[in-house]
């Protein structure tokens, strides 16, 4: 069974998605969330949103997203829980980010990137697995317990009303 991933994309990663998801398609199950046509009107907090929750529900086991620079759309995918979103512009960040840190959404910047980097950058991320050793057990148990206890916080301040 193939590795399903969440892909999508505001107006500046439109076209490297389009062809990142006709590459990756011999070899992945793709979940295409969009944009499906061009617009300017299109915003990476949308895009990314439907990506991380795709990641967060497990409906993919993994994301990429493509906006001009990647920084907004990983902003953006951050802020849902369960989300773990890196901007790589190198092969080894992206399998790193996955060995050590359990990065489960790519995101690239499709005015920075080439097709054959971004192919490459994509293809180091889903091949890539989280080593599970104790230390990056630790770390990551860690960046765990920041994200819950902001979830907590933000539980409890919604309640005082």
């Amino acid at each position: 069974m193939s590795t399903r991933v969440a892909i999508g994309a505001d107006h500046g990663g439109f076209a490297l998605k389009n062809e990142l998801c006709a590459r990756l398609g011999k070899a992945y199950e793709i979940l295409d969330l969009g944009a499906n046509t061009f617009d300017p009107a299109d915003d990476y907090p949308d895009f990314a949103e439907a990506v991380a929750q795709a990641v967060a529900s497990g409906q993919a086991e993994r994301g990429i997203l493509v906006c001009g620079s990647g920084v907004g759309a990983c902003v953006a995918a951050n802020k849902v829980p369960g989300v773990r979103a890196c901007v790589c512009h190198d092969t080894y960040s992206a399998h790193q980010g996955v060995e050590h840190d359990d990065m489960n959404v790519l995101c690239l910047g499709a005015r920075v990137v080439g097709l054959e980097l971004a192919t490459e950058l994509a293809t180091a991320f889903l091949n890539a697995r989280f080593c599970g050793e104790e230390r990056h057990l630790r770390r990551l148990k860690k960046v765990l317990a920041i994200e819950h206890q902001a979830l907590q916080k933000r539980r409890e301040g919604s309640r005082k009303c």
